[in-house]
């Protein structure tokens, strides 16, 4: 099969959470060039009509539901709205997420529990409801979690965000543990970590710190707007189809100094 065969997702369909801005629509505009069909859910409307208005103009056909993950019982109509409209969900990935500022001492549980809902409780769930009624019965899916480099490391001082480098962390394991019961399934499931690029849950981190973030990256950069694009191309399709339970940092080298 030639490369080119191998990216082409025309035909496949594809759920994307936090997928109205961001990372979740730079991933949309990927698969969507590469011919798959787009579910996108977030919490606001307005937002979502904006991103299928974005896509559309691209010739991206785009379907988007608003709901909040974080109340568990909105995950089964979803799926239902996607299967309802595409017949099928072969592609998940699971990028909506929520962060919270606090020093480890003076964190509360309700805040705690917030991110955690959203970041590992919910992805949990609506994987599960995806892989049972989708990718299970007809053995292929492919699963793309997002975590965050800040799941693999600490944080440079004045960065305090003891729940989400938790969940990032959580999400990393879950994502090998998961590769490696469902790959009997013929499912693959990886993770990509972001470094910082300028998204709304990075924006303090952009504003106060990016030179600072230049400085110590190797390729002196934060990720752009096409920069997500090859990693979940190569996750989404059968060009990655030997690649399992994998995190792959995309943070032009920040990790690894």
């Amino acid at each position: 099969m030639s490369l080119r065969n191998l990216l082409d997702l025309t035909g496949k369909s594809a759920l994307i959470t936090g997928g109205s801005r961001g990372l979740g629509l730079q991933m949309a505009e990927a698969l969507g060039e590469l011919g798959a069909v787009i579910a996108i859910t977030a919490r606001k409307q307005h937002e979502l009509d904006a991103a299928v208005a974005h896509l559309g103009a691209q010739g991206i056909k785009a379907l988007a539901i608003a709901a909040d993950l974080s109340k568990f019982d909105a995950i089964p109509g979803l799926i239902d709205k996607v299967i309802e409209r595409f017949g099928h969900i072969d592609i998940l990935i699971n990028n909506a997420g929520a962060t919270w500022g606090a020093k480890a001492e003076e964190h509360t549980a309700e805040a705690w529990n917030k991110v955690m809902d959203l970041n590992v409780n919910a992805l949990w769930y609506l994987t599960q409801q995806v892989a049972q009624r989708c990718m299970i019965p007809s053995r292929a899916g492919k699963i793309i979690n997002i975590a965050s480099i800040a799941g693999l490391m600490g944080n440079p001082p004045g960065m305090d965000t003891i729940a989400y480098n938790t969940s990032k962390g959580a999400v990393v394991n879950f994502t090998r543990a998961l590769a490696a019961e469902w790959g009997k399934h013929n499912i693959n499931v990886n993770a990509i970590c972001p470094g910082v690029f300028p998204t709304k849950i990075a924006k303090i981190l952009v504003d106060t710190m990016s030179a600072t973030i230049k400085g110590g990256t190797p390729l002196g950069r934060i990720g752009g707007e096409e920069d997500l694009k090859g990693a979940v191309a190569l996750f989404a399709t059968e060009a990655g189809r030997h690649i399992t339970g994998q995190a792959i940092a995309v943070d032009g080298g920040f990790s690894i100094i």
